[in-house]
């Protein structure tokens, strides 16, 4: 008699692999805001997910690849979210109503695209480290790249559908608001602001740059 192994099927490998790295992402994003990406440790992201050194060796080689990842992550979340915001607004039709100034378009935007504390503390030790580490920095610059000509594209796009001109190329334009962005994200932060305040603010502050890159009508 020979004895068999059951197998699974490739399918639900790939799914529990998946699953596995997302806890292991999950866990890491709360480890290196807490701590900074040199405090912590491998144990420490392991511990936090639930899993053993050996689970996180077969995803990741080393603990700057699972950072970089999460830069990605945090990155995409944040285009994804204006996206999802302008698609929402599109099929409720919010955004024809809109009247066309720079003020109520952007905020109608970016009314629910701030981020979260835990985003920003990634997102600075991110930028900390990419200053310090060559390889880490090109990554970081080459993902900051795609990401600011993803929202130079819904700059187009929005102002295709109102009819806006903007005094400078969507990708500086981009450029300008992504700055603004991180810049008031970790000022409302650090004065201890509540999510909805950072949103707040923050699309205010973004609202005031729309205002000076934004043709207004028969100017």
């Amino acid at each position: 008699m020979t004895d068999t192994v059951d197998v699974p099927p490739s399918g639900l490998t790939s799914r529990r692999r998946e699953a596995t790295r997302q806890k292991l992402l999950d866990a890491a994003a709360q480890v290196f805001a807490e701590e900074g990406l040199d405090a912590a440790s491998v144990e420490a992201i392991c511990e936090r997910a639930g899993f053993t050194r050996g689970a996180f060796y077969s995803n990741f080689e080393t603990k700057d690849e699972l950072f970089l990842e999460l830069a990605g992550r945090v990155a995409r979340a944040r285009v994804d979210s204006v996206r999802q915001r302008v698609a929402q607004l599109e099929r409720e039709g919010d955004l024809e109503d809109v009247a066309t100034d720079a003020l109520a378009v952007v905020q109608e935007v970016l009314d629910v695209s701030g981020d979260d504390r835990l985003a920003i503390l990634l997102m600075s030790e991110i930028r900390i480290h990419a200053l310090r580490d060559p390889q880490l920095g090109s990554a970081y610059l080459a993902q900051d790249a795609e990401m600011r000509a993803s929202v130079a594209q819904i700059i187009t796009d929005i102002g295709t559908a109102k009819h806006i001109v903007f005094r400078l190329p969507a990708d500086e334009v981009a450029r300008l608001m992504l700055t603004v962005w991180e810049t008031e994200s970790v000022r409302a932060t650090m004065a201890g602001l509540d999510y909805a305040a950072v949103c707040r603010q923050t699309s205010e502050q973004l609202a005031r740059v729309a205002e000076l890159v934004i043709v207004a009508p028969g100017g």
